[in-house]
């Protein structure tokens, strides 16, 4: 029997497809990292929030948007996946830390048969990574790195492995191809930024975008979209598979497929 979670019982209203009221551990039930083994990609989730006028940052961070609600499904997420791949940008500007900070959440993710801290991920070309954010300096952090540089991890308390890549092969697939062969990765969680996103839309990585709606303007050119770089050579369509309602604010399920 899994653990309570302080939080657990908040509710939201299921408006698709079909009206209910249910909290965020009914709503991620589903997710199941074993349905996705034996993949040579890992099932890839992304995960944003954004407000009414489409911005996905005010003041240069995505943390003043959010609510309780958007929280909640964010570290549900977390809960549930076998990695974690977030853009340099993000981890500094946000200043990642340990990415299961609550001990009764890596209890849960051990019920799960997961291991207790999911990977960290980070693909650069450039090999600029803030290794001094908190990140680095948690010794039960498990971290990767692709790269073609070189990168000195000499200071770091985390666990990081350093995989060197020719830069002609350094490709976000090439990287999450490794994630599941080297590292058993089946699924994947991106939490950003809009670069990283875009790319992962480019070589067509992403299997499904978690979307909160909050009912805040940022106005202005405060902030991004939820994606940035080039666009697609024709629109993606998607396909909606459950919307919840907490507080004014939506939170949208699509599968890209």
């Amino acid at each position: 029997m899994q653990s309570a979670t302080p939080g657990s019982d908040l509710q939201y209203q299921q408006l698709f497809p079909q009206q209910r009221t249910v909290t965020a551990d009914d709503a991620l039930g589903a997710l199941d990292p074993a349905e996705h083994a034996g993949r040579e990609l890992p099932y890839t989730l992304v995960n944003f929030v954004c407000t009414a006028d489409g911005r996905a940052a005010f003041g240069g961070r995505s943390g003043p948007i959010g609510d309780d609600g958007d929280r909640q499904l964010f570290h549900g997420l977390r809960e549930r996946v076998d990695a974690v791949i977030a853009g340099t940008s993000t981890l500094r500007t946000e200043n990642y830390g340990r990415i299961t900070t609550k001990p009764y959440r890596r209890e849960r993710r051990a019920e799960r048969g997961l291991t207790p801290e999911p990977l960290a991920c980070i693909v650069t070309r450039s090999g600029d990574v803030p290794t001094e954010i908190p990140l680095f300096a948690e010794p039960e952090a498990r971290v990767v790195v692709f790269t073609p540089s070189e990168l000195d991890t000499s200071g770091c308390a985390a666990q990081v492995d350093v995989v060197r890549l020719d830069p002609g092969e350094l490709t976000l697939t090439t990287a999450v191809r490794r994630l599941a062969a080297d590292y058993g990765v089946r699924m994947l969680l991106c939490e950003g930024g809009p670069t990283l996103f875009g790319s992962l839309l480019h070589e067509e990585l992403v299997d499904e975008l978690f979307l909160t709606l909050v009912p805040k303007l940022a106005g202005g050119d405060s902030g991004p979209p939820i994606t940035t770089g080039p666009p697609l050579s024709e629109l993606l369509q998607l396909t909606l598979l459950w919307q919840l309602e907490r507080d004014g604010s939506l939170f949208l399920r699509y599968g890209t497929r």
